[in-house]
Order: C-alpha cells, then structure tokens, then sequence
C-alpha cells in the first residue's frame, strides 16, 4: 500500500507542476495578447488625435482666408479711391502671409493621409488662386475683377467644405 500511495503522491505532483506550467503560458500569452491590443488602441488613438489636429489646424487657416476675402469684399465699397487701393494691397500682403501658413498646414494634413484628405487639402489650396488673382487684378483696376473674385469666393467654400467631409470620413475609419 505504502508503494501505490507514492505512486499517487508523484503522479499528484507531476499533475499540479504540469498544471501549473499550462496554466503560466496561459497567462503570459493572454497578458502579452492583452499588452498588443493596448499598444494597437494607443496607436490608433495617437494617429487619430494627430490627423484630427492637421485636419482642424487646415480649416482653421481657410476660415481665416475667407476672413480676409470678406474684407476684399468690403474694401472694394470704399468710396475713396486711394483709401481702396491701400486697403487692398495690405489685404493683398496679409492674404500671402495667410497662403504660405495655409500651404504649410496643406503638407502636414498630407503627411498624416491618408491619400484623400491630401487631395482634398492641396484642391482646397489650389482653390485660392483664383481669388488671389482676382484680387491684383482688383488692384490693378480691371473693369471685371470685382465679378471675378465673387465668382472665385463659391469655389473656394465648396472646396473647404468637400475637405471637412473626407476628413471627417478618415477620422472615422481610424475609430475602426
């Protein structure tokens, strides 16, 4: 009797030690499974917050040209003409400070993508091109540059708009 309760006594221990070893990869490979998902939603959470401060930092700078383009506007009902002249040259010169920020926050929303939003940035920046000539044609006096630079002004808010819905649509995806 005294040789089987051995036996049962060694088989016992061998079953706990095998136990506890299945049981420790178990857990370590749940923990380090556990560990990826975090790192993977870290990750995502990051790319997310980055685009979403490119994307906001974009429209922010268009508000601000289209700030300036409404100024355009009103400058041109100034009555006297020398006054008009200055105030349009400095709108001028404030719109090309504005455009080389705007430029600038253009190539960080294409760094951070994905390709769509880089599209609909850099179509948002070509979209202020036309205003811009239309504006120094203003300045120059043409007969048909007030027209132009009103025709210019839809464009440039379809563009800014057709942008905030394919970010919006990209930070959307990046919840996934």
């Amino acid at each position: 009797m005294g040789d089987s309760t051995l036996w049962v006594a060694a088989l016992t221990a061998a079953t706990a030690v095998l136990a506890s070893w299945v049981t420790s990869r178990g857990t370590a490979r749940a923990a380090r499974i556990q560990a990826e998902a975090a790192a993977s939603t870290v990750q995502a959470d990051r790319l997310r917050a980055a685009r979403r401060a490119a994307y906001v930092d974009v429209i922010e700078q268009a508000q601000r040209m289209g700030d300036l383009y409404w100024k355009v506007t009103d400058a041109h009902n100034i009555g006297d003409a020398d006054e008009r002249l200055a105030t349009l040259k400095d709108l001028r010169v404030r719109l090309r400070g504005e455009y080389a920020v705007l430029r600038q926050r253009v190539w960080v929303a294409d760094l951070e993508g994905p390709p769509e939003v880089a599209t609909a940035a850099d179509r948002l920046r070509l979209s202020t091109g036309d205003n811009y000539r239309a504006l120094c044609a203003m300045i120059a006096g043409e007969a048909d540059a007030e027209e132009r630079f009103h025709a210019c002004y839809r464009p440039f808010w379809e563009s800014v708009t057709h942008f905030v819905g394919v970010a919006r649509g990209a930070l959307h995806e990046t919840r996934r």
